[in-house]
């Protein structure tokens, strides 16, 4: 079946692009239970920018200030007040949120180790250079750790190319993509040994517009590989939300 535009008309008008990169994970996940071999699990992990995880937070209370803390009559001590310097730097930004929308494998027989990632592209991942930037920086960041990576893009109203993006960002590049690599795309990589050498591996495809989706490597250990078939998984996403 093809490849559906799901950010523009007529499907946008019907379908949001959130509800299907929400609910399309655990299609994945329900399809890779049948493919992984013992002692490895997969799960969805989302995460909308517009929420936001706090580990430590401070609040604002509704109770009027004052150069001071607690009161002393009220067994406090007296806190002065403290003012910074002046800032190094001050410029108008955005904070860096951004969309996790993914899939996460695990080595439950090592302590839920992770060995893999798929990453579907959200708009948001591709607005703004710091939002790419981020984006980028993850799949680096795991890819040292040798989890394989793999990057799946269907946003078509932005002209990024978040997995060439990334090997520029560790130094290397595709040489089948092209001067300009398309925006829509599905790719795999991972770091593995090879002697005493180092190897970046890459397994990229051009995604199209009515054609099926490729079925990427899906690498579990430097031996063990099994494969991800985007086009089985996006088909059943697209029938359970009624997206013709």
């Amino acid at each position: 079946m093809p490849l559906r535009d799901h950010f523009r008309p007529p499907l946008d008008n019907k379908h949001s692009w959130e509800g299907f990169h929400a609910g399309w994970p655990m299609v994945i996940v329900q399809h890779l239970r049948k493919r992984l071999p013992a002692g490895y699990v997969a799960e969805p992990h989302l995460h909308a920018g517009s929420q936001v995880e706090i580990d430590i937070a401070a609040f604002e209370t509704d109770e009027p200030s004052s150069a001071y803390g607690p009161s002393e009559g009220n067994g406090g001590v007296a806190v002065a007040v403290w003012a910074p310097p002046r800032p190094s730097v001050a410029v108008e930004t955005t904070l860096p949120d951004y969309d996790e929308f993914e899939v996460r494998v695990y080595d439950a027989k090592r302590g839920r180790h992770l060995v893999a990632a798929i990453e579907i592209v959200s708009p948001a991942n591709k607005d703004r250079p710091e939002h790419r930037n981020v984006f980028v920086a993850k799949c680096a960041a795991l890819l040292q750790k040798g989890v394989a990576v793999s990057v799946v893009d269907l946003v078509t109203v932005r002209h990024f190319n978040l997995y060439a993006e990334l090997l520029r960002f560790i130094g290397h590049d595709d040489p089948t993509l092209g001067a300009e690599p398309h925006h829509l795309y599905a790719a795999s990589c991972r770091w593995t040994k090879k002697g005493k050498l180092t190897i970046l591996e890459a397994w990229s495809n051009v995604l199209a517009l009515g054609q099926p989706l490729p079925t990427l490597p899906l690498w579990l250990t430097a031996d063990l590989v099994v494969p991800l078939d985007l086009e089985a998984s996006y088909e059943q996403a697209c029938n359970d939300l009624w997206i013709s």
